[in-house]
């Protein structure tokens, strides 16, 4: 990584830790000692493994529709992109920051650089389209379980099924109209910078026109050639999520505590579509928050501080560290192939 980047991860890190630390001070009390004393560690062994279970999800997502436009990658490959992916989003606003490097291994392994990056901006398509229906199933058909929880988590709930729905329907109008929506991009694009006086508005313009275009022909190419790797993508971005939010109930019950499945369902969901939004780096800070004020709202307090910890260990914390071995030798083997280059 960059020395900016380290810089980064080092404020992402220090913010999380902070947050932590306030969490810890304000629910840590006798009976804390108390829930620790029965924890159970085959529990808290799965909630590890159901996240490497994710990663390899996610992965296995990469390959098969890699593998639907033509190319074959290998599995050892598409799962030390994935590790190199989560420590580069640990360093970027949101988790959703690891594209460059996803699309970068992606041409090092001989996939040409537009169908790459339409793999790419499909996968974070698929995402909002399973988020979003996940959302729908929750308002819907678990409407008896909003009254357990308090009314602000049926408003977050809804604005954040809300924003991905309306992406989700964004996507669905530009496969149809990319001119359309290369007009509307541009007049909002405009408002705001004459609005807040806008500096380079020409070469945001100019992004936006090659983002839609890029998008587009994304779109163009798995419709052509690579719809099964569409249901691939749909299927393990299915078993991702489902294995990212099980973490959660497997914890409290590690921690003595009930699994509160559908509860956990719907504030890991919420959680899940806050931390897309650009706010802080990795998302740190905001995840510990969200999770301490939503799970606090059925959680024992005593144990709350210590359940977002561990949660935030194993969904946080590891990635960097399963993330530091593959982004160095990335980085070792572009520095030799560009003194190679250079010879």
């Amino acid at each position: 990584m960059k020395k900016s980047q380290w810089k980064w991860l080092l404020v992402s890190i220090s913010f999380s830790i902070v947050v932590l630390a306030a969490v810890l001070y304000v629910t840590f009390d006798e009976s804390t000692l108390e829930y620790l004393a029965q924890v159970t560690p085959v529990f808290l062994l799965l909630a590890v493994l159901s996240h490497l279970f994710a990663l390899v999800f996610w992965a296995l997502r990469i390959q098969k529709m890699a593998g639907s436009l033509g190319y074959r990658v290998r599995f050892r490959h598409c799962v030390n992109l994935v590790f190199a992916n989560m420590l580069v989003a640990a360093v970027t606003p949101s988790q959703a920051g690891g594209e460059p490097v996803r699309i970068h291994e992606l041409y090092r392994a001989d996939v040409k650089l537009g169908d790459a990056t339409a793999i790419v901006i499909m996968e974070r398509v698929i995402d909002g389209i399973v988020l979003g229906a996940s959302g729908a199933f929750a308002m819907f058909f678990l409407g008896s379980y909003w009254s357990s929880l308090a009314s602000g988590v049926g408003i977050v709930m809804y604005g954040a099924w809300i924003f991905v729905t309306v992406l989700v329907l964004v996507f669905a109008y530009s496969v149809r109209n990319p001119d359309h929506l290369k007009r509307i991009l541009k007049r909002v694009s405009g408002w705001i910078g004459r609005r807040w006086q806008m500096r380079r508005l020409e070469h945001f313009l100019a992004v936006i026109d090659r983002e839609v275009d890029n998008f587009h022909n994304s779109l163009t190419r798995f419709v052509s050639h690579g719809k099964i790797g569409l249901v691939w993508g749909v299927v393990f971005t299915a078993l991702f999520w489902f294995s990212e939010f099980i973490i959660a109930s497997l914890l409290l019950i590690g921690l003595g505590q009930p699994p509160y499945f559908l509860e956990s369902f719907v504030v890991q969901l919420v959680i899940a579509m806050v931390m897309m939004i650009p706010l802080t780096p990795g998302g740190s800070g905001i995840a510990e928050l969200s999770a301490t004020s939503l799970y606090g709202l059925f959680v024992n307090s005593s144990i709350i501080g210590v359940f977002v910890l561990l949660w935030r260990l194993i969904l946080y914390y590891s990635n960097i560290f399963l993330g530091m071995l593959p982004g160095l030798s990335i980085v070792r083997r572009e520095i030799v192939v560009r003194s190679t280059k250079s010879r």
